[in-house]
């Protein structure tokens, strides 16, 4: 009998609770008036509409992806409609290549190559204007970043700068380089949250820039729920 298509829970997007930056990303979740889901086995991924693997440690990741089975259960649940968004080391274990090493769930069609800028040392901001995403001039967190080298035909590029492209696109996934939660961006978490058929508060309510949020607020000294 052929497997039924997941059905998309109201409060449908996750956040891949294993290593990095979660709570960041639930925060932002939550200030576009969504309830995320966390996610540490298989069976959090039932009916979610979207996913964020967040920043972190790729390496790390993608080892803890395959000692729970989640690497499977990802791209299982993304071939049966759910979206994927990965911020840095997300981008990279969503990338179909990485340079000089294998893929890990290869969902896009893209070349990265790790700690592309150098050490944590050379980690920076900066700022730009990406219209798909926002008529507002945006900032950028590169922590000891990846490069986007290459992109396939069926990737659009979002927004890239000199020799690499930061942030791209397909129809089910997302990748961006930098880190929009640490940062009072909330137009990409908006921008996901469209992506996956959610109905996130509007920019005329919670601005794509929010004004309440603060350095403090990313610390994790606070419980997540």
């Amino acid at each position: 009998m052929p497997k039924l298509a997941s059905i998309p829970r109201p409060d449908g997007i996750g956040v891949l609770n294993l290593q990095g930056g979660v709570v960041e990303h639930v925060r932002h979740l939550k200030r576009l008036g969504l309830n995320p889901v966390l996610v540490k086995e298989t069976g959090d991924l039932s009916g979610l509409a979207g996913l964020i693997i967040p920043g972190g440690e790729s390496t790390c990741l993608g080892r803890l992806l395959k000692i729970f089975g989640l690497d499977r259960a990802i791209v299982d649940e993304y071939h049966r409609g759910m979206k994927l968004w990965g911020t840095c080391a997300g981008a990279i274990l969503l990338a179909g290549k990485i340079t000089a090493e294998d893929p890990c769930l290869a969902l896009l069609d893209i070349e990265i190559a790790r700690n592309s800028f150098g050490s944590q040392q050379d980690s920076f901001t900066d700022r730009a204007l990406i219209p798909e995403i926002s008529p507002t001039e945006l900032p950028l967190t590169f922590i000891r970043a990846p490069k986007i080298i290459k992109a396939g035909p069926a990737v659009r590029v979002l927004w890239g700068k000199d020799d690499f492209i930061a942030a791209a696109e397909s129809a089910g996934v997302l990748v961006t380089v930098f880190h929009p939660e640490l940062t009072p961006c909330l137009a990409f978490h908006r921008y996901f949250a469209r992506k996956c058929g959610m109905k996130p508060l509007s920019a005329a309510i919670v601005p794509d820039l929010d004004p309440s949020w603060d350095l403090t607020s990313w610390t994790g000294l606070l419980p997540v729920s």
